[in-house]
């Protein structure tokens, strides 16, 4: 659950207005304002809508077509601790295997929100809202708090479709300032949401270092959200955050869910490395490298931790890492992507990962 800011803009009869706001707020999951005097107005509530496509223009009008073409694949969700509800967010149809269906979302869904958000609250309730306004009842398939994702199971329904991510191409994320459209669905209203934006190339706020930047402002009811292209291909699902709606690309989504089927859980290889893509990273950083290595490319070695794979292998910061198994990098997505794909190897038969580094023609040889 997030903490929702409280402004006193409005008055109520300073008598009624405890027993008014413990009947609206607590029920929600929203805390009560410290002091109860004149009025208050909620800011950045999860019934706060984005997408506010009024009149007509061409920009406005492919946007409602793109989020009409997924419309009966999204559904809102929220969890509840007997009758105060903790979080509500939007969710995907992703898996329809007769009798149940499976939706993709926020893991936010089902972490406490106190301390560092890790906790994962126990005999919750979960609700998902259809399109048609139909409420049923989910329960949570599997999670990982690192990619902050969730699958919840729900009973089959004719109105849902699924959202063929599994068999598409994944999207060109390369190109920086590539159209996106944000999708979600309010959970109180069931309002259907789509905004525009661009991708950027720039890093997040966010302590996931596979996370996407883009411009799409949206609300907290759309975390949880798809990110489309232009051409309607899935990008990815969204975050929050007031600049622009980050994202996990559906490269590394679809590979969650295969380790979800494959181990039951995301495999973290933890390597010690912080990583981004050399093309991001700042001026003064990009000259460093360039007086070296005109021509590199691939990413940038930020951190190293002390006595991890990454160090005993001899990589350092400030190295450039152009391969991975022969296979050139350009961005910090091919990598954490390459890295998914590893597990299976690695667990079953203890082979390294070898690098290559800018500027040589050695491979670093990393073991987990």
């Amino acid at each position: 659950m997030a903490f929702t800011t409280i402004r006193f803009t409005f008055h109520l009869v300073a008598p009624d207005l405890p027993r008014i706001l413990r009947k609206r707020l607590l029920p929600r999951g929203y805390p009560l304002p410290s002091k109860f005097a004149g009025g208050i107005r909620l800011v950045n509530t999860f019934e706060l809508c984005f997408g506010k496509l009024d009149g007509y223009n061409e920009e406005h009008t492919s946007i409602k077509l793109l989020a009409l073409s997924v419309c009966r694949s999204i559904v809102s969700l929220a969890s509840f601790k007997g009758r105060i509800r903790q979080f509500t967010c939007t969710g995907t149809i992703i898996e329809h295997t007769p009798p149940s269906m499976r939706i993709l979302t926020s893991a936010s869904l089902i972490r406490s929100s106190e301390e560092d958000g890790s906790k994962i609250l126990d005999k919750l309730k979960i609700k998902v809202r259809l399109p048609s306004g139909k409420l049923v009842i989910g329960t949570l398939w599997k999670y990982d708090s690192y990619y902050n994702i969730a699958v919840v199971n729900i009973k089959a329904s004719p109105e849902l479709r699924e959202a063929c991510i599994h068999n598409q191409v994944p999207a060109n994320v390369k190109l920086s300032q590539s159209k996106l459209v944000a999708i979600g669905r309010a959970f109180e209203s069931g309002e259907l949401m789509a905004t525009g934006g661009t991708l950027l190339h720039g890093t997040t706020k966010f302590d996931c270092q596979q996370l996407m930047a883009s411009t799409c402002k949206i609300t907290k009811a759309g975390i949880g959200g798809l990110i489309v292209g232009s051409d309607g291909k899935f990008m990815g699902m969204s975050f929050y955050y007031k600049d622009g709606a980050p994202f996990l690309p559906f490269s590394i989504l679809q590979k969650c869910l295969k380790h979800f089927n494959k181990f039951g859980r995301v495999v973290q290889l933890s390597l010690g490395l912080r990583i981004g893509s050399l093309q991001a990273e700042k001026l003064h950083v990009r000259e460093q490298v360039h007086d070296s290595f005109p021509n590199a490319h691939g990413i940038y070695v930020q951190m190293v931790s002390d006595k991890s794979p990454a160090a005993d292998s001899g990589i350092k910061v400030g190295d450039v890492i152009t391969k991975i198994d022969k296979l050139e990098l350009f961005n910090a997505q091919e990598f954490h992507e390459l890295i998914l794909d590893k597990p299976k190897r690695i667990l079953r038969h203890g082979e390294g990962m070898p690098f290559t580094l800018a500027g040589t023609q050695d491979k670093v040889a990393m073991s987990r």
